[in-house]
């Protein structure tokens, strides 16, 4: 493992990512926090402050969500539909080296990009007005940040193996699910069937239960969870995210080209 070649690969990716002009994604957003801001008090019966918070922190989500899912599952996938990549596998660079470069590649994207939109939000509420619980909202984004390097694996893993479309679907499907889980585990709890019971608690086990990485709700109102369960989630996440790089190195390997 040769970390000057990791950080060449994920130096590359990030200038390469840079340069699809992904960064108008943050236009695009201050736009629709200045259309939020004049419209809200409209339409929001004097709740307009609380329903901006939510509006940016969604918008974040959002936006941050589409660049690791659509860009994270091409970033092998599209070396491999091109052919590009048996000239890489060629030069003296392990098939790890390559995965891990092309992940912190994307995940540097992904801090510069929520790094810049948290700013322009703090920027408009403080501009507006509208008092905000700082230190929570940055610790709810900094949490989003695993969060979303945990769905660039995801997207990476499937990108090894399937095809691009396939890939979207299943990291979509696995935000989907991840946030959804305990609520799954919930449903077959009141169910009458063993079977389902088994089923979804096996979703549980299996699937990255996102919920713990989900503090948007939490830092609108200013309220944090206690250090340690804040620390337990974050390992969490990032155990998860070296376990599905694992096993995308691992399919990847074994892959011949």
């Amino acid at each position: 493992m040769n970390l000057g070649r990791i950080f060449t690969i994920a130096t590359n990716v990030f200038w390469e990512v840079i340069r699809d002009r992904i960064l108008y994604l943050i236009g695009f957003f201050a736009l629709l926090l200045i259309m939020a801001l004049r419209l809200l008090p409209e339409v929001s019966a004097g709740t307009e402050n609380k329903i901006l918070l939510d509006v940016g922190l969604a918008g974040i989500t959002a936006l941050s969500l589409i660049i690791a899912v659509f860009v994270g599952t091409g970033l092998v996938n599209k070396e491999i539909e091109k052919r590009t990549v048996l000239v890489l596998i060629a030069k003296p660079m392990s098939r790890a080296e390559f995965i891990i470069g092309k992940h912190l590649g994307l995940s540097a994207v992904l801090a510069v990009l929520l790094s810049l939109m948290t700013a322009i939000y703090l920027g408009v509420l403080t501009w507006a007005q509208i008092q905000y619980p700082l230190v929570s909202i940055l610790v709810a984004v900094l949490y989003l940040f695993l969060e979303l390097s945990l769905i660039t694996a995801a997207a990476i893993l499937f990108g090894v193996f399937t095809s691009s479309l396939l890939a979207t679907l299943l990291t979509f499907a696995v935000y989907l699910v991840g946030h959804f889980s305990r609520d799954l585990v919930t449903l077959g709890n009141l169910a009458s069937s063993p079977d389902l019971r088994r089923l979804t608690k096996g979703i549980y086990l299996f699937l990255p239960d996102l919920a713990r990485l989900d503090l948007k709700n939490e830092a609108v109102y200013g309220v944090l969870a206690a250090p340690r369960e804040l620390l337990l989630n974050a390992g969490y996440g990032l155990v998860y995210t070296v376990l599905l790089l694992a096993i995308a190195i691992l399919i990847f390997t074994r892959r011949q080209f």
